[in-house]
């Protein structure tokens, strides 16, 4: 089988018609494009897949009010991260 390298034109008109997977590959994409405001809006359109990605950036950074963020558009993992970065500094 060939192997289709999917523009992000293609895959935001699927994302758009509701595609899941389509919204997932777009959000990979844009996060290896370093696009954060395009990361977060994918977000706010319900992608788990960018929440997944900010979360990640964040709490590697250690950016707790990007996390709070990022819990509040609805990503549950993004706030479980942010307590544990808040528990582990009151530890140290």
């Amino acid at each position: 089988m060939e192997n289709v390298n999917t523009d992000r034109e293609t895959l935001r008109a699927l994302a758009d018609e509701g595609n899941e997977s389509a919204l997932d590959r777009l959000a990979d994409l844009v996060d290896a494009a370093g696009d954060l405001e395009e990361l977060s809006e994918l977000l706010d359109e319900g992608s788990m897949r960018a929440g997944f990605l900010l979360t990640r950036r964040a709490a590697a950074a250690y950016d707790l009010r990007e996390l709070q963020r990022i819990s509040d558009a609805g990503y549950d993992e993004a706030g479980s991260e942010l307590e544990w970065l808040l528990k582990a500094a009151g530890d140290g």
